[in-house]
């Protein structure tokens, strides 16, 4: 059963470094959440260090941006790590050739822009899908209708034997009061219908690679038992978590708060119905961070 707490205070003593989801935790999709962005200043004020670690698809310039935007201080954090760059970077390397049939939003295709960390990086073209040896995923082209609505496109591409690069492994987000689908939803569909999905973002090891290089770049050495994860998705920050064996903090008011009964705290018999039904096993709970 994980610990219910009731600020970030009472633990984060003893941790080094944060690893910080952003949507559902210092965001809703719209602005930011005043008591998280005080908890991560009055955290970072004593001396830890708070990388944010997010499934968006943006690179981090663009999250950058997205967080002046909502509102959230330059002094909430010390360096982002993303899903979109750590994908990115896989692209540039060949993950999916060099012809990539692109599935997302208009604004999206930032995500093509050249990594110039990288020596040698494929030519990357944006082509028909019957001409391309893989898709890029950055989200669906409506994030609010079905998934299914790709599977036209997805059984044609399974037939070509295409793999699908997934810039963002989250299934839903809550923008505000509305749920959308991002790419995980998508990248899910086709893997069910027997298509290769590639994955970058939480819960997978790559962007908890780029996370500790985003650390190591702060010149800290942190040990992962000095490393708390923070994150309202079970199947994205917490599963990523227990994969690395790091400490993490569930935010039971984001996306399971009908689950878990979470108004100001979580509902402790709910909370741990919800987790024993998810097979998840954060270290500790608080209803939103604060």
């Amino acid at each position: 059963m994980a610990q219910i707490i009731s600020s970030l205070a009472e633990v984060s003593d003893r941790y080094d470094a944060l690893f910080v989801d952003l949507w559902g935790c210092v965001h809703n999709g719209v602005k930011a959440l005043p008591e998280a962005v005080a908890a991560l200043q009055t955290y970072r004020a004593k001396g830890g260090k708070v990388v944010l670690v997010t499934n968006s698809p943006r690179p981090r310039a663009g999250v950058k941006k997205q967080l002046v935007h909502f509102g959230v201080p330059d002094d909430a954090w010390d360096t982002i790590a993303t899903s979109g760059d750590s994908a990115r970077t896989a692209m540039f390397r060949g993950a999916v050739g060099n012809k990539v049939y692109f599935v997302g939003q208009p604004g999206e295709e930032k995500f093509f822009e050249p990594i110039g960390v990288i020596k040698d990086p494929v030519d990357i073209k944006m082509v028909p899908l019957e001409q391309a040896t893989g898709i890029v995923c950055t989200g669906p082209r409506d994030p609010m209708a079905d998934p299914d609505t790709m599977r036209g496109e997805f059984l044609m591409a399974k037939q070509l034997g295409l793999p699908l690069l997934c810039a963002n492994p989250d299934i839903v987000v809550d923008r505000g009061h509305v749920r959308e689908w991002c790419a995980g939803a998508l990248a899910q569909l086709y893997t069910e219908m027997g298509g290769e999905s590639l994955y970058f973002g939480k819960p997978h090891p790559p962007i908890y690679d780029l996370a500790r290089r985003r650390l190591a770049e702060l010149g800290v050495d942190v040990a992962d038992s000095g490393i708390l994860a923070i994150g309202d998705g079970v199947l994205t920050d917490i599963a990523g978590a227990m994969g690395e064996d790091i400490d993490s903090l569930f935010i039971s008011g984001g996306l399971a708060a009908s689950e878990t009964k979470t108004v100001t705290q979580p509902d402790a018999e709910a909370l741990e119905t919800y987790l024993q039904a998810e097979q998840s096993s954060p270290t500790f709970a608080i209803g939103h961070l604060r």
